[in-house]
């Protein structure tokens, strides 16, 4: 399937979680205006025929660059663009002069976390919560 992927809005990664069943209580723009106000960011959109697809966002955080959000909606899996969003985000990052992109996820999203180990990423620390699911694993890749 062909697909695009562009640089997008607040509103649009705000649309696109929101059509993300694994996100439970998607965050609202202003949450994604405090975190990139200020702060080297990159919004990146996954378009099909027109249609949001998925989403990725990142900024820099403590001088390297973080990737905080990111999906695809159902309709939309196995076609190649939850690799081809972190492909590009890492490609921008790298241009940008980071040496390293970081992210966290939960342990309940096994999906992600084997995506991510299969993509180069090292666990590089655990946050530990009452709810073994809900662990906080955070993770780094080279660039």
């Amino acid at each position: 399937m062909k697909y695009q992927i562009r640089q997008g809005s607040i509103a649009e990664a705000v649309a696109a979680s929101q059509a993300i069943p694994e996100f439970h209580d998607p965050h609202a723009a202003e949450v994604y205006e405090n975190r990139l106000s200020g702060q080297p960011h990159l919004i990146l959109i996954a378009e099909i025929a027109q249609q949001i697809a998925g989403f990725k966002v990142g900024y820099e955080r403590d001088g390297y660059f973080y990737s905080w959000m990111g999906g695809v909606l159902p309709t939309f899996r196995r076609y190649g663009l939850a690799r081809a969003l972190a492909e590009a985000q890492e490609d921008w990052a790298r241009q940008q002069g980071y040496t390293s992109v970081t992210f966290k996820t939960r342990n309940r999203h096994r999906a992600m976390l084997l995506f991510a180990l299969r993509r180069g990423f090292q666990i590089i620390g655990l946050e530990a919560r009452e709810d073994i699911e809900e662990n906080r694993i955070l993770l780094k890749k080279l660039l």
